[in-house]
């Protein structure tokens, strides 16, 4: 199955991107299912058809959902969740304060790529067209894999220790630790979290693709987004920009924007050279329908497939070990990053790297585990960390 995913700042055209792919990929005899991830749908308006929480057939090899969060919710977390509640009403919280509280947070944007995971296990579509939340949100949605993995191995180390406890942990709490079989629930939880995040970062399988219009905040908004979508390994294959003032547009009042858009699109150039660019025109209605899909999938595509790999490429951190000494190299593509930019930390089994807001942890080899950085410098659009077997060096 091949996922892509589109995302980009609000209103640049994302779900009409998504639906007219979808459509197209259908169209072309794949089975199609797209799927919004935003929590404001507007998928079945683009489409102009009726769906909902579960999957609905519209046409021949094309489907579409507008996903349930809570339904996940529900099924993963509930078991745990109870647990939780149980405690802190029996310490006196209230039990609708309680509630709130004791939702794992992130977890109702991380519900969505649980559906991910289904459709990847049923294997029943050929193409799965993700219509994304606006940038940040999906920033958290593609970083939840990693940092909840982090959280629960930090608990299940609690738990496992507490356990030998647990006669003296009672009366303190107020209630016993987990059972095992609220904790297999969370393990669930995480573990298919885990295998989503495997399957969005084999770019064989998954792609991102960032949606834009030419204007030079979006394109900066976009710009980031890029550099943070290589911090957590996902492959972006395309960029997609939309609403270009055709030429044949003569009217004056149209000039100044379409040099203000030519400028722009130099820009785009220089930014993202490297990636296929995929463009449509400023159209001369709404784009929403079938028919106007159409013209927008013919626009963006041409004669191409949309569900190949528009740009190979890998956007996963790797390690090698350097032929000409024992040191090994990691190497991490941090696109647009500046040295000012980016903090570095490291624990014995773990690198933790700060761009921006976000961060990541990158859990080391047990190979790498009693070496030190040796320095740490950007080459090529990446940044490269070397680890060696002699005392700290200052980084480079």
């Amino acid at each position: 199955m091949r996922i892509i995913v589109h995302t980009g700042k609000g209103g640049v055209g994302k779900t009409s991107t998504s639906a007219a792919t979808a459509l197209r990929c259908a169209e072309l005899g794949l089975k199609t299912i797209v799927i919004s991830t935003d929590t404001a749908h507007s998928l079945g308006d683009s489409l102009e058809k009726e769906i909902g929480p579960e999957p609905v057939q519209l046409l021949d090899n094309l489907w579409a959902q507008e996903v349930d969060a809570r339904y996940s919710i529900e099924k993963y977390w509930s078991r745990v969740q109870n647990y939780l509640m149980r405690v802190m009403t029996q310490r006196g919280v209230d039990e609708i304060i309680a509630e709130e509280v004791t939702v794992l947070p992130g977890l109702e944007e991380g519900a969505h790529l649980l559906w991910i995971n289904q459709f990847f296990k049923e294997n029943k579509y050929d193409v799965l067209i993700v219509d994304a939340a606006p940038t940040a949100e999906t920033l958290r949605l593609l970083s939840l894999p990693d940092a909840s993995r982090w959280w629960f191995e930090r608990i299940m180390r609690l738990v496992n220790t507490g356990r030998f406890l647990r006669p003296l942990i009672r009366p303190l709490l107020g209630a016993d630790l987990p059972e095992q079989d609220e904790m297999a629930s969370a393990r669930e939880l995480f573990d298919t979290l885990s295998a989503v995040a495997r399957l969005l970062t084999d770019p064989e399988m998954s792609s991102i693709r960032l949606v834009m219009t030419p204007e030079r905040m979006v394109i900066k908004e976009t710009q980031r987004t890029y550099t943070y979508l290589n911090l957590y390994g996902y492959a972006t294959d395309a960029i997609v920009v939309n609403r270009i003032i055709p030429e044949t547009v003569t009217d004056p009042y149209f000039d100044r924007w379409k040099a203000i858009q030519k400028e722009n699109m130099q820009l785009i150039t220089e930014a993202f050279g490297q990636l296929k660019r995929l463009e449509s025109p400023l159209f001369d209605t709404d784009v929403g329908g079938l028919d106007t899909l159409r013209r927008l999938g013919d626009a963006l595509y041409g004669d191409l497939n949309p569900a190949q790999i528009l740009t190979p490429q890998s956007a996963v951190h790797h390690i090698e070990q350097d032929e000409k000494t024992d040191d090994y190299l990691l190497k991490i593509p941090l696109p647009f990053v500046q040295k000012g930019d980016l903090d570095l930390y490291r624990s014995a089994d773990e690198l933790t790297i700060r761009v921006g807001p976000y961060r990541r942890n990158i859990v080391l080899p047990y190979a790498l585990w009693k070496m030190e950085i040796g320095n740490a410098k950007f080459i090529d659009g990446g940044l490269l960390i070397r680890f060696v077997n002699k005392n700290l060096t200052p980084l480079a």
